[in-house]
């Protein structure tokens, strides 16, 4: 495996939202107001760092996944950067329409390759991905809700936003629960295990992303595809568990901590 896909389409509702007590110089201003979570500066924009953790785990390949508006991404990583150790190429999610329909968009990169699928908001361990790539098919990592919460700074109310997996005796991915409520947290064997769209696809992923209709949000749900490849399809995604946290760069508070934690970071794209 050495493809990755990023989704990068997301209208950043979250991050356009102005935050008075987040205190952003004026690029970080600029970006935040366009919600391009993946742009925003911290002394580079933030998808550097997540990319450059890409490589580090392996992968040459980059699909970026965005929408016909964002020239400036696609500027920035198509025209003014040039990277030594990634292919950058792009697919366009022509309207924001769930995770699901941002990967399938991706299906011409991919082909019959087995592909890494992370958020472009987040950066992710660079073991969790080569955990991934060292698999010989799909799979999930999950990340441990104690390791978000503590080292993570994650509250449990945040945490209660991403799904949580269901892992059989054998390993293996039964269940992916969007957002579960409080009562179904508590009847779920510990320690649970928080899905952060780290994934390791493989071809199958697409039919199951046309299979499926859209969720009560109206959204074509990467969760709800990810059922579909398990329940019909037959898919078995092994599932990694992952003690170290992950950055989640959401809304404009994260930001100075964000920054923070990523300070002295080297980039080598």
């Amino acid at each position: 495996m050495d493809k990755a896909v990023v989704l990068a389409r997301g209208l950043g509702t979250r991050m356009r939202k102005a935050a008075a007590s987040a205190a952003l110089d004026e690029n970080q201003a600029a970006i935040a107001a366009m919600g391009l979570k993946a742009m925003i500066p911290i002394g580079r924009p933030f998808l550097d760092y997540v990319l450059s953790a890409v490589a580090d785990a392996g992968i040459s390949q980059v699909c970026l996944i965005i929408g016909p508006e964002h020239d400036l991404m696609r500027q920035y990583y198509g025209q003014k950067l040039k990277p030594r150790r990634l292919s950058i190429h792009f697919a366009v999610q022509p309207e924001p329409r769930g995770t699901a329909d941002a990967v399938a968009a991706a299906e011409a990169f991919a082909g019959r390759d087995d592909f890494l699928t992370i958020n472009s908001d987040n950066y992710y361990p660079v073991t969790a991905i080569r955990r991934l790539r060292q698999l010989d098919g799909p799979g999930v990592a999950l990340f441990d809700w104690q390791a978000l919460a503590s080292a993570g700074g994650f509250s449990s109310d945040r945490l209660r936003k991403f799904s949580v997996g269901v892992v059989d005796s054998d390993g293996l991915l039964r269940k992916i629960l969007e957002k579960p409520d409080q009562h179904t947290l508590d009847s779920l064997p510990k320690p649970l295990g928080v899905s952060m769209n780290c994934w390791r696809f493989g071809p199958a992923i697409f039919e199951a992303c046309r299979a499926i209709g859209p969720s009560p949000r109206g959204e074509y749900e990467l969760t709800d595809a990810v059922q579909y490849a398990i329940d019909h399809l037959g898919v078995k995604f092994r599932a990694i568990t992952v003690s170290e946290p992950v950055l989640d760069l959401t809304n404009r508070e994260d930001i100075a901590t964000v920054g923070s934690r990523l300070a002295g970071k080297e980039v080598d794209l």
